[in-house]
């Protein structure tokens, strides 16, 4: 009978460990999920302020081209209001 109950005392002390081990595991699954979930949250703000600097960064692009476009077109009317008035004057010199 002393082998069946050295026998008990190992099997509960064996069930004990397993025990005991599958509930670190637990903990230790649920720490590194908490801290994998950490890192997610923190990559998505960093690639969220990323998005807004280039949208920032678009919207500044988009004004210059609007400023540069309109800047052109005001080259564009002075030179061919240049090239009006040079034709005109030329005009008069020919019909004599």
């Amino acid at each position: 009978m002393s082998g069946d109950s050295a026998l008990d005392i190992a099997a509960k002390r064996l069930e004990r460990a397993v025990f005991l081990l599958e509930q670190r595991l637990a903990e230790r699954l649920k720490a590194a999920g908490a801290e994998a979930g950490g890192l997610f949250d923190t990559d998505r703000a960093n690639l969220a302020a990323q998005l807004d600097d280039a949208r920032a960064r678009e919207r500044q692009l988009e004004e210059a081209g609007a400023e540069a476009s309109a800047a052109l077109g005001r080259a564009i009317a002075e030179i061919r209001q240049a090239l009006n008035g040079a034709a005109s004057t030329s005009h008069p010199a020919q019909e004599h």
